[in-house]
């Protein structure tokens, strides 16, 4: 599985149009084609339910569209990490950070873990409540901090406890 299998599923999963998705990726419908066709072919299943008129995911292609986002995520993570390394530093922090708020004490704890581990790169993740809990269960960010009236037990499960600084 290639890079370009993906980048191409993600174009007409969002696109549901091969034209508008080639267009997108600035390529031939042909090729777009061929690489879905290839892609299929090596799952060995159908994404997309197509006909003349129409392009649709199937559930297949639904729960494809779930992960692979997080490969592209991941793969993202790992060049800031060889930059951060580059640079300097030797370790990461990753913060999520749900519906645009801050905390009123991240900017303390963020100056706190800059005093005792100036090393450390601290990253930070604007992110909506559903991706921060999938993002910390898939490992994309170490910690994550929301505002909600209500918080689901399972999100409250999903949180250890952090170690002190």
């Amino acid at each position: 599985m290639e890079l370009r299998h993906l980048r191409c599923f993600i174009a007409v999963a969002e696109e549901l149009h091969f034209a508008r998705a080639a267009e997108r990726l600035h390529i031939e419908q042909s090729p777009l084609s061929r690489a879905i066709k290839e892609l299929e072919e090596e799952l060995g299943v159908s994404l997309f339910a197509r006909t003349t008129r129409s392009t649709r995911l199937t559930r297949a292609g639904t729960l494809f569209l779930e992960h692979v986002p997080r490969v592209f995520a991941a793969l993202e993570q790992a060049r800031d990490s060889v930059r951060a390394a580059a640079s300097g530093f030797h370790g990461q922090l990753r913060i999520a950070l749900s519906d645009g708020i801050t905390p009123s004490r991240l900017p303390a704890l963020l100056a706190q873990c800059r005093l005792h581990e100036p090393e450390v790169d601290i990253r930070l993740f604007e992110v909506s409540l559903s991706q921060q809990v999938k993002g910390l269960i898939d490992d994309l960010y170490d910690v994550g901090f929301a505002q909600s009236d209500v918080i689901s037990t399972c999100f409250l499960r999903l949180v250890s406890p952090i170690p002190s600084l």
